[in-house]
C-alpha cells in the first residue's frame, strides 16, 4: 500500500491508537508534524501522529509555497539558515519530491545605480555558491531591456536593470498531505480529526496523551514513551494543557496573500520586490500569481486568521508601484491568511523574529519544537526526534529521511516521458496527465483506477475545470479528507483559483465524495451549507478595517468538525 488514508484505515487507526503502546506520539498535522512523524517511522519507531483538524489545515497550506534558500535572510548574516535551507531545497527538487516540488524563476529589479547591483550580486552569488545553482540555474544579470523582456509588466521606469535567479515552489498543502502518507506507508498510524484533550502522566513524566475523535466524540487513552508537541502557533496552548511550563513561547505572525488570473501581470518570471518593512514576492501558480506577504502580530482566532481589507490594501499598493497595469480589487481571485510561529524574541517587529528552530524537553516525556520555517521540516523533524530519545527505550537510529522520497517519487521522470502514452491509454489530454503528475507523481495509477468503472469520473469538476471529478474522489479514498472543506481547499486549491471560491463547486463536490463517506441528503446539505458558509464570512472579513472586526466575521462561521473545543485548554 501507497500509506492510503481512507475511512477503513481511519477506523483501524482507532483501534491502534488505543490497544498499542507508541515510542512516539506526535500531535499536530502540519509539515514539522508529519516531518517529525516520517522520521521517527523510518528509524524502526512505533509512532502516531494525531491532529484535531485535517493535515496541513492551519500554516502549512497558507505559506507562500516556496522552498527557499531565505534569500533576505543572508542580509540578516543568517548564513548557516541559508545553507541548510538551500541544501534541503536541493534534496526535494531531485530525490525526495521531485514530482511535487519544482524549480521557478525571479526577477529581482535594481533600482540603485550605484550600490545595489554590486550588493546584491554578492548577495546571490553566496546564495548560488553555497549550494543553491547544484539543482537549479544560478544568477543571470539583466540590463534595463533584459529585465523587461522578462517581465515586460513592469514599469520602465521602476527598474535601471535586474538579476535572474531561481528557488522552488510547491503546493504546500499536497506536499505536507504527502508527508503524512509517506509515513503511514512506513507504519504511522496517522489519523485527523483526533484532538488532545489531556496528557497522561506517571508521577512526573508524561506517558501519553486522551484524544477525541471529534467527528463522533469518542474518547481514548495513547499511551508513548514520548510525546511530541508540533503544533506550531498553538505550541503555547498545548504547553498550558500539558501542565508544563515552556522553555521558549511562540508569537503569532500573520502574512496574507493574495491570488490574481496569470494575465493581469505579463511576466515570464515571478519577481522580489522590497518593502519597508520585509520583501513582496509575485509568485507564478499554475494559471494565477500569488502575491504575498504582510506581516503582522496576531492574537485573535488562531484557527482561522482573517485578512482585512488593509492588508490586502498592502498588497496591492506595493505590487501597483512597480507594474505598467495597477492591479484592482476586481481582478483578485483568491485571499489566504496563515500565521506564523516564530519564537519570541524582545523585538517588537514580527519581521525580525527568529525564522530558527527551538526544541526543547519541556519535561520528562514531552518535547516541543516550533519557530524555523517550511522549508526546513525535515531537519526539525529529525531534531524533535532526537530531543525525544531520551524518553524512548532502547537504542535509537540515525534520522534517515534525506534518503526517503515520498510516495508518488519514484518513477515519477519515467511517467513524465510517458505522459503521451499515458493520455492516449485515458483517453485525456496530455496537459492533464501532466497536471496529475505534478499533483500525485506515480500514484497516477491509483487515482486514474478508480475511474475504470466509471469513465465520467474523467470529467473536470463543475465550474473548476482545472481538476478532474476524480481527484476530489480520490481525496476522500486515499488521501484522508473527510470534509468538502478538506477537498476544496487543501486536496485541490478551488478556494483560492476561482473567483467563486469553490461555492459553484461545492454540491457537486460533496454528491461525488457523499457514497464514499457515507453521507445522507442531511449530511451534503450540512457540507455544503458549511462550506458556502465559510467563503462568505472570508469575503465579508476580507471588506473590514481592522483585525478585531474581521476576526469577529470569521469566527462566526460554522466550523466543519463541530465537536472540536476550542482553545483546547
Amino acid at each position: 500500500m501507497t500509506g492510503r488514508l481512507g475511512p477503513a484505515e481511519r477506523e483501524e487507526a482507532w483501534q491502534r491508537l488505543g490497544a498499542e503502546t507508541f515510542d512516539i506520539v506526535v500531535i499536530g498535522g502540519g509539515v514539522v508534524g508529519v516531518g517529525a512523524a516520517l522520521d521517527a517511522a523510518t528509524r524502526g519507531l512505533r509512532v502516531a501522529l494525531v491532529e484535531a483538524r485535517d493535515l496541513a489545515s492551519g500554516t502549512s497550506s497558507r505559506s507562500s509555497k516556496l522552498f527557499h534558500g531565505g534569500l533576505r535572510y543572508l542580509e540578516q548574516l543568517e548564513f548557516g539558515l541559508v545553507r541548510e535551507a538551500l541544501r534541503e531545497r536541493e534534496l526535494m527538487l531531485t530525490r525526495i519530491a521531485p514530482h511535487l516540488v519544482k524549480p521557478v524563476a525571479f526577477l529581482y529589479p535594481l533600482s540603485n545605480r550605484i550600490w545595489e547591483r554590486p550588493y546584491s550580486a554578492a548577495g546571490l552569488f553566496l546564495y548560488d555558491t553555497m549550494g543553491g545553482a547544484r539543482s537549479v540555474p544560478g544568477q543571470k544579470h539583466l540590463s534595463r531591456a533584459g529585465a523587461l523582456r522578462l517581465v515586460p509588466a513592469l514599469k520602465r521606469d521602476a527598474l535601471i536593470g535586474g538579476i535572474r535567479y531561481y528557488d522552488a515552489q510547491a503546493d504546500d498543502a499536497r506536499h505536507t498531505m504527502m508527508v503524512g502518507r509517506t509515513a503511514a506507508h512506513y507504519g504511522a498510524v496517522v489519523r485527523t480529526s483526533t484532538q488532545v484533550v489531556g496528557f497522561l502522566r506517571e508521577a512526573d513524566r508524561v506517558s501519553g496523551v486522551r484524544v477525541r475523535d471529534v467527528e463522533d466524540g469518542r474518547e481514548v487513552d495513547v499511551r508513548a514513551h514520548a510525546v511530541i508537541n508540533a503544533t506550531g502557533v498553538w505550541t503555547d496552548e498545548l504547553q498550558r494543557l500539558s501542565g508544563s511550563r515552556g522553555r521558549f513561547r511562540v508569537r503569532a505572525s500573520k502574512g496574507v496573500h493574495i491570488v490574481v488570473p496569470r494575465d493581469r501581470i505579463v511576466a515570464e518570471a515571478g519577481m522580489i520586490l522590497r518593502t519597508e518593512k520585509s520583501v513582496l514576492f509575485v509568485i507564478p501558480w499554475r494559471n494565477h500569481w500569488i502575491v504575498g506577504t504582510t506581516d503582522t502580530d496576531w492574537n485573535l482566532d488562531l484557527a482561522h486568521p482573517a485578512a482585512t481589507k488593509h492588508d490586502i490594501d498592502y498588497i496591492l499598493e506595493h505590487v501597483n508601484s512597480v507594474l505598467a497595469t495597477p492591479l484592482t480589487h476586481d481582478d483578485i481571485e483568491g485571499v489566504y491568511a496563515g500565521l506564523r510561529p516564530l519564537l519570541a524574541g524582545e523585538s517588537d517587529s514580527t519581521s525580525k523574529l527568529s525564522r530558527e528552530h527551538a526544541v526543547a524537553r519541556v519535561s520528562p516525556g514531552l518535547v516541543a519544537i516550533a519557530g524555523g520555517k517550511y522549508t526546513t521540516y525535515r531537519v526539525m523533524g529529525a531534531d524533535a526526534v532526537d530531543a525525544a530519545q531520551v524518553d524512548v527505550p532502547g537504542r535509537i537510529q540515525s534520522s534517515i529521511t534525506d534518503k526517503v522520497p515520498l510516495v508518488g517519487a519514484d518513477g515519477y521522470h519515467a511517467l513524465v516521458n510517458q505522459a503521451d502514452q499515458l493520455a492516449a491509454k485515458h483517453g485525456l489530454h496530455p496537459y492533464r496527465v501532466r497536471h496529475l503528475l505534478d499533483r500525485y507523481g506515480s500514484l497516477v495509477h491509483e487515482v486514474l483506477s478508480l475511474a475504470v468503472d466509471n469513465p465520467e469520473l474523467l470529467k473536470p469538476i463543475p465550474a473548476s475545470p482545472d481538476y478532474l471529478q476524480v481527484e476530489a474522489v480520490y481525496a476522500v479514498s486515499h488521501e484522508g479528507a473527510m470534509h468538502l472543506e478538506d477537498v476544496l481547499t487543501r486536496r485541490t486549491r478551488i478556494s483560492i483559483e476561482y473567483a467563486h471560491r469553490g461555492v459553484d463547486s461545492s454540491e457537486a463536490v460533496a454528491r461525488l465524495v457523499a457514497p464514499i463517506l457515507e453521507w445522507d441528503e442531511d449530511a451534503i446539505k450540512r457540507e455544503v451549507e458549511v462550506y458556502n458558509a465559510r467563503v462568505e464570512a472570508e469575503r465579508t472579513s476580507q471588506t473590514q478595517k481592522d483585525d478585531q472586526a474581521a476576526d469577529a466575521v470569521r469566527a462566526a462561521a460554522p466550523e466543519a468538525r463541530p465537536q472540536l473545543t476550542e482553545p483546547v485548554s
